[in-house]
């Protein structure tokens, strides 16, 4: 664990002002979500700490990543289920809800690691057919036996 990329007081600077347990939840979330989102890198191959230190990656991105994935997590109410969206009926007993984290916990939006420069569309091509043997697609080869 090599630290956060945001403190407490950048998250109450950027976002609003903490309760007392608001901070202490953040003190221990910080850390959590650095981790997270060097893991992600990770997995795609990058090191975000490198990033940061080589100048590819500026660390207020980063910061602000951090930031905008703790506030998520510290929104999110922790003594009911978290609803984005809640409908009920009456006579009919319908209820219904959409669950703002199924399941809860840190999640990192595509956008957010793009953000970060570790998400990144890649181009491929596939090839559908068979060429002809000896054909490369250059323009002094047409009309030659290509076969």
């Amino acid at each position: 664990m090599a630290g956060s990329f945001a403190t407490v007081d950048d998250l109450a600077a950027l976002w609003r002002s903490l309760s007392a347990g608001e901070r202490e939840r953040a003190e221990k979330l910080l850390p959590i979500v650095s981790d997270n989102l060097r893991q992600e890198a990770r997995n795609r191959g990058y090191d975000l700490d490198d990033m940061i230190k080589s100048g590819l990656l500026l660390g207020s991105v980063a910061k602000s990543v951090t930031i905008d994935v703790a506030t998520r997590v510290l929104s999110t109410p922790t003594d009911e289920a978290p609803m984005s969206q809640f409908s009920q009926g009456a006579l009919g007993y319908t209820v219904s809800g959409t669950y703002l984290t199924p399941g809860g916990g840190i999640y990192i939006k595509r956008a957010e690691l793009s953000r970060l420069g570790i998400l990144r569309q890649r181009i491929r091509g596939v090839q559908v057919y068979d060429t002809p043997k000896g054909y490369h697609g250059d323009a002094d080869t047409e009309g030659t036996d290509r076969g």
